[in-house]
């Protein structure tokens, strides 16, 4: 690819405040120039956020695009985006996914660096040191339960599972020509990776480039993960009934067979009341063994 020119594309629901946060800091980015435009898809927001449309793209050289649909989930706000974008690459994001200075540079880079249109890059998303996370964060966003970067291997090759439509690009003509969200899922979850699924079928190489980082700016506590779950739990539904869905289940019931795996279930449902002493503790900033907060959010989130 000579030259790589990057549309953003951030579906938005209720949250202006910090939308306003994440646009200044893709206007600060070190590769403004490569960056065609920024489209905000706004899915049915009643926060105004369509008053702050006006002044998101003054003093800046990229294009801020406003775009509003009813609300119909994050799945047709981002399909919304991709019909608008006029870049040749995609760059998803989140509206509370803050980018780091250099996290389009880098995905531009990767994409020269790997010219092949099936070519994906999944960039990295750690908390935001402003909202102060604690241990049971970190695990939360790197052991595989929000994300599963701790097993990632800088620049290797990751499956449909991680594809994480938070800070993930693609090439346009890929996309359009190997399919987009699907629409079937209205709320949040498991959009992203059902999509992943299908690409990875079509030849879709997704790539693990750490660089190039998004900062969460959302604070958690462990009730807020457990309601999180509930919500997914929906989605997850709509999820089993496509083809990812089945063959991800297919996974895990092998992954549940394998020796020990019904006995480290039957230990959660024993050991966790156990352990109840124990509760007051996960939002602490005292550490504790990451098998002690999988117990809990398996036992609490999975009843």
């Amino acid at each position: 690819m000579s030259e790589v020119r990057l549309s953003v594309i951030i579906p938005t629901y209720n949250r202006k405040e910090i939308l306003r946060k994440t646009l200044r800091a893709y206007r600060s980015q070190s590769s403004q120039r490569e960056m065609v435009e920024i489209l905000v898809v706004d899915d049915g927001s009643t926060d105004g956020t369509n008053s702050d449309a006006a002044e998101w793209s003054e003093g800046t050289v990229i294009p801020i695009r406003y775009l509003r649909q009813e609300k119909k989930g994050a799945a047709a706000a981002r399909n919304f985006g991709i019909r608008e974008a006029r870049g040749g690459l995609v760059l998803f994001g989140d509206d509370d996914i803050i980018p780091g200075p250099d996290l389009v540079a880098e995905h531009l880079a990767w994409h020269k660096k790997y010219p092949d249109p099936s070519v994906c890059v999944l960039g990295h998303v750690a908390w935001s040191p402003e909202v102060h996370p604690t241990p049971f964060m970190e695990w939360l966003g790197m052991d595989g339960v929000l994300f599963g970067f701790r097993s990632l291997v800088p620049e290797g090759e990751v499956d449909f599972r991680f594809f994480y439509s938070c800070n993930i690009s693609v090439k346009i003509d890929f996309l359009i020509k190997n399919g987009t969200f699907d629409e079937d899922f209205l709320g949040c979850g498991f959009e992203d990776i059902e999509l992943g699924y299908r690409l990875q079928k079509r030849g879709a190489q997704v790539l693990y480039n750490p660089k190039a980082v998004g900062y969460h700016y959302k604070r958690m506590s462990f009730a807020d993960a457990c309601r999180r779950a509930e919500q997914v739990a929906l989605a997850r539904r709509v999820f089993e009934t496509k083809e990812a869905g089945v063959y991800l289940a297919d996974l895990e019931r092998k992954e549940r067979s394998k020796p020990g795996g019904e006995v480290r279930k039957l230990l959660v449902r024993w050991f966790v009341p156990v352990l109840a002493p124990l509760r007051p503790l996960l939002d602490s900033r005292i550490r504790l063994p990451k098998r002690v907060y999988a117990a809990f959010y398996n036992y609490q989130a999975f009843r």
